[in-house]
């Protein structure tokens, strides 16, 4: 076996060549996306600059700590002044008419609701409509335009959520107790 490779050793450093050749033009020669070296330079630049901006704003001194230093600091400079003696409170006058209107409310069930049967109502947004004073599907099913603008803009991170979950129509199957319905248009409950 020896002597078959001393004899024919120049044909297995060709066959290692043509190898090597063949691995390298499937693996790399017949690449179809070429690497532009000058564009990554470019997007390493770019990168940096949205770093150094970055960087400067995270260095850059709130507009609260500086208030607060220099709160401490004239607190510290001057001498605590003698209480006052407290006026007696004024009765305050009672307002004509609220801001707002309260939530109208159709024939309120007896008790509350269980809002988060609506699609697209959790724990959280529950407990802020009840802080609002709606607790039942009545009051739900009987919002008018005005009174779903009005509501929407005190959901806060939860706004558009009205009109684009159809709470008043979900309500509306659910104050009547037609769980079929309900289930025919928005899923099961």
């Amino acid at each position: 076996m020896t002597e078959l490779v001393l004899a024919n050793w120049w044909l297995l450093v060709v066959a290692l060549i043509v190898g090597i050749a063949v691995a390298w033009w499937i693996f790399v020669g017949n690449r179809k996306t070429k690497v532009d070296r000058s564009a990554k330079t470019d997007v390493l630049d770019e990168g940096a600059e949205r770093a150094k901006r970055n960087q400067a704003l995270i260095d850059k001194p709130s507009a609260e700590a500086g208030s607060v230093e220099s709160k401490i600091a004239a607190a510290e400079a001057e001498p605590a002044p003698a209480p006052e003696p407290e006026p007696a409170p004024a009765p305050t006058p009672e307002p004509a008419a609220q801001a707002a209107p309260p939530v109208p409310s159709a024939a309120p069930s007896s008790g509350e609701d269980d809002l988060k049967r609506i699609k697209g109502v959790g724990p959280k947004l529950e407990k802020l409509l009840k802080e609002l004073g709606i607790s039942t599907y009545a009051q739900i099913a009987s919002w008018s335009e005005a009174d779903i603008d009005r509501i929407d803009a005190q959901l806060g991170n939860f706004q558009g959520r009205i009109r684009r979950d159809s709470w008043t129509e979900q309500a509306k199957f659910l104050a009547a107790g037609d769980v079929a319905g309900f289930e025919g248009k928005f899923g099961s409950l």
